[in-house]
């Protein structure tokens, strides 16, 4: 696998990525290329490099990178901007079309947690994506904050988001909150995603309160339909306790047809990030993208 540093820009503002090719492959190649893009608070350093060791094993070219204010990417530090996050990885598609070796007719797209709704999205806007895979991914963000809370850590959240909401048209700026207070995790959750950040400098512990108001507001039910006829395939685990397997179902019942879910048994959140649990999502992700974005682009079927 051969990792090269690279940049681009999106909105004006530039990004910092990782362009990852299979061993041997040369620039007249026509490979496919897919983008992969992290979850809530994540940074392309953290889990995706794995991501894209297998991806490119099986002959793909693969693009990482870190949103806006993110990891090495300029901008507002640790904002979430959902909607900014998705024309950063339209971007992102842009920018892994134009390189040597890269068939731009035949792109696709790899989401996890928050990053399975953003690719999504992503699709649901730009018809040059001819396949998708979102894992562990958020179906409507306002349910899921609802449904890990309790009903006064509910009311309590809303009350805040208001009040944080009011100052930041007074101030510019939204409130500092602890990333643990927005991102309500289970017990697993937290231990899993506290060792894997441990060693990471681009790991936060601390975002805007403003978080709260833009999950509130992005739903990828609302657009997942828009995807068909370009295959889909969801990827939930039986256990996960942080973004319930019923987001993944919900987007694959407004969903159109080629899709699939799988539901990994006996895992949660974190779990897919590390075997067993990942060799049975990349093992799916694998067999998805061979059969609808073969890698050798040339080979592909035709629209």
């Amino acid at each position: 696998m051969q990792c090269e540093s690279v940049s681009f820009y999106s909105e004006g503002v530039r990004l910092a990525g990782d362009l990852y090719r299979p061993a041997g492959a040369g620039p007249d190649d026509a490979r496919a290329g897919i983008v992969l893009c992290h979850g809530y608070t994540g940074v392309k350093s953290l889990y995706l490099p794995d991501n894209a060791r297998v991806l490119t094993e099986a002959g793909y070219v693969v693009l990482t990178f870190d949103y806006k204010g993110w990891g090495a990417s300029e901008g507002p530090r640790t904002r979430l901007a959902p909607f900014s996050r998705v024309a950063d990885t339209l971007a992102a598609l842009t920018f892994l079309g134009t390189r040597p070796g890269v068939d731009p007719a035949h792109l696709g797209l790899y989401g996890t947690s928050y990053g399975g709704a953003t690719v999504i999205w992503a699709a649901a806007l730009d018809a040059r994506v001819r396949c998708v895979v979102s894992v562990v991914g958020i179906g409507d963000g306002r349910r899921w904050m609802r449904s890990v809370r309790r009903p006064d850590e509910w009311h309590d959240l809303l009350a805040r988001a208001q009040e944080d909401r009011e100052q930041a048209v007074v101030s510019g700026e939204s409130a500092m909150a602890e990333r643990d207070e927005i991102l309500l995790q289970d017990r697993a959750s937290a231990e899993l995603s506290a060792a894997a950040r441990a060693n990471n400098p681009d790991a936060v512990s601390a975002v805007p309160a403003s978080f709260i108001d833009e999950t509130l507001s992005f739903h990828a039910d609302w657009v997942v339909g828009k995807i068909a006829p370009r295959p889909l395939l969801l990827i939930t685990t039986e256990d996960d306790r942080l973004v319930p397997p019923e987001e993944s179902q919900s987007l694959y019942d407004h969903a159109g047809e080629p899709k699939r879910l799988v539901v990994l048994k006996g895992y949660g959140h974190y779990d897919v990030y590390a075997e067993p649990a990942f060799g049975e999502v990349m093992a799916a992700t694998l067999a998805w993208y061979r059969a609808h974005l073969p890698p050798q682009a040339l080979d592909a079927p035709s629209a």
